[in-house]
């Protein structure tokens, strides 16, 4: 049974976020997959420790266990956010930050060489993000900037075998219902596809 984390970061519960993420979430479901879904604003505290950053170069610290857990185990990692300011909000940030730790998504290499990826089960990343800016600020002038961290500088580091699909609704802010039906449309058919790549 394929294994699916959801994770979700936004402060509202009647969110488009949380409308996308419960779109999928019954989709993968009814795929049969094993779904876990975390929204970080059920008590997730993005503050990295003096704890855990002491422990990234000695023993890791012994905390949040579930999360770091559910995220070895996972086969598929849905991330459902806004883009604000063109960067992840802080609490995913944070889930990051505290989460994706040297013994569970990577190890350190000798002499601080490249990092030695450890997150192998992960096979798909499915990133679904809204921005209030249009597209051509998003293509043309950033160049993306958030799938291109989200791709080389997390997962290319901690699970090189995981194939990004990368999708955002530009102009969310005054968003019609015919291009959020269009979306979800997309979506399920994402899903059907890494299905089959599964």
């Amino acid at each position: 049974m394929t294994r699916c984390l959801i994770v979700t970061a936004h402060p509202r519960g009647r969110s488009l976020t949380a409308r996308l993420a419960a779109t999928l979430e019954g989709q993968a479901r009814a795929m049969g997959w094993q779904v876990t879904r975390r929204d970080l604003y059920d008590g997730f505290d993005p503050v990295l420790t003096p704890e855990e950053r002491a422990g990234y170069y000695t023993t890791p610290a012994d905390t949040l266990a579930q999360d770091k857990a559910d995220l070895a185990q996972a086969q598929v990692l849905i991330l459902v956010f806004p883009t604000w300011w063109f960067g992840f909000p802080a609490i995913l940030k944070g889930w990051f930050d505290r989460v994706w730790t040297p013994g569970l998504a990577f190890d350190h290499s000798p002499g601080f060489g490249p990092m030695l990826p450890r997150l192998d089960r992960l096979q798909e990343v499915l990133a679904v993000t809204t921005m209030g800016a249009p597209g051509w600020i998003d293509w043309l002038v950033l160049r993306q900037p958030l799938r291109r961290i989200l791709r080389l500088a997390i997962l290319k580091p901690c699970a090189p075998k995981a194939r990004l699909t990368w999708r955002v609704l530009h102009s969310a802010e005054a968003v019609a219902e015919p291009r959020i039906i269009r979306l979800e449309a997309r979506l399920a058919a994402d899903l059907t596809r890494l299905q089959r790549r599964l």
